[in-house]
């Protein structure tokens, strides 16, 4: 990505991941067919809320994090010709421990 970008306040730019593309019984699933995943990987994140007091909640993710999200969450976003997602913290519904690499989602 050529293009810095930072998000403000709790909000973090995800990179959605592709799925398994085969069933368990080893069935191909057309690209027509499939959901859009609800995994992705945070690429950058902002520093945090305030509160009413002023004080800044700084945000539990960081840039490299493996994320699980809810199906409609976030807003879609082209940037430099990529598509990612910006979604606030509490949209994210858990970081995946020690998870093995996927590929990006096309």
């Amino acid at each position: 990505m050529t293009t810095k970008f930072r998000p403000l306040h709790d909000r973090v730019l995800v990179r959605r991941l592709e799925s398994e593309q085969r069933t368990t019984g080893g069935i191909i699933i057309p690209d027509t067919a499939k959901e859009k995943p609800q995994e992705g990987e945070v690429i950058a994140a902002g520093p945090g809320a305030r509160g009413e007091d002023g004080t800044l909640h700084p945000v539990d993710l960081k840039a490299g994090d493996r994320i699980l999200f809810g199906k409609y969450s976030g807003t879609e976003v082209k940037i430099d010709g990529e598509e990612f997602l910006i979604m606030k913290e509490a949209d994210v519904l858990g970081v995946i421990e020690n998870a093995r690499p996927m590929k990006k989602a096309a």
